[in-house]
């Protein structure tokens, strides 16, 4: 659906997000109140679609991602104040008033991470480093794990046998970027380093 109607407005009140951890099966959510809730991913619908919320000054674009399971049905929205002003013309489904909101680049990484199926086989360094940002401590460290892999792969595909960390810095580059401004980014970089520096003592050998 084009967007040319749609138009921003700096106005808009900002919206209380719900925190974020993500699972290798299932999301976890603190809501703005306080209240925590889990959804189980395996077995579960997904959806993407565009969508509004009814604010208090206009109608806000945002993006949902439904999930369902069963007769239990979860909306994940991006945030309504960084949203465009959706002229009423506009036929859009309303999200769900009980939406958890959330900041746009863990609703990006969520989405891509639910709508791609949960494997982390198919996900790039960068895809890697955007699922670390949101994940819980002990899948960050797997991801670091899986990043270390990649990232030895490249190195010693492109080199021969790695024999420093300049090849290696280089392809773990977007997961350097994402840890410093995320903590679980930064745990995910810490595993990823150990596992290559311990990978490649074993190729050495």
């Amino acid at each position: 659906m084009g967007r040319t109607a749609l138009y921003r407005d700096a106005s808009a009140v900002r919206s209380a997000r719900a925190e974020i951890q993500l699972e290798p099966d299932a999301v976890q959510l603190v809501m703005p109140d306080g209240r925590a809730r889990r959804h189980t991913l395996d077995g579960c619908t997904a959806a993407q679609l565009d969508g509004y919320v009814a604010a208090r000054d206009a109608r806000r674009f945002v993006r949902m991602l439904i999930l369902e399971r069963g007769h239990e049905r979860y909306a994940m929205i991006t945030p309504p104040d960084q949203g465009a002003v959706a002229p009423t013309v506009l036929r859009l489904p309303e999200a769900p008033a009980e939406a958890a909101v959330i900041d746009a680049a863990a609703w990006d990484a969520l989405s891509e991470w639910v709508m791609g199926g949960g494997r982390l086989g198919g996900c790039s360094i960068a895809d890697l480093a955007r699922l670390a940002a949101i994940a819980t401590p002990q899948f960050a460290v797997v991801i670091g794990e899986v990043c270390a892999q990649r990232a030895l792969e490249l190195a010693w595909g492109a080199a021969g046998p790695l024999r420093g960390g300049g090849d290696l810095d280089v392809a773990l580059q977007p997961l350097f970027e994402a840890a410093r401004s995320s903590q679980r980014a930064a745990e995910a970089l810490v595993s990823a380093l150990a596992h290559a520096a311990g990978a490649g003592r074993r190729r050495r050998r």
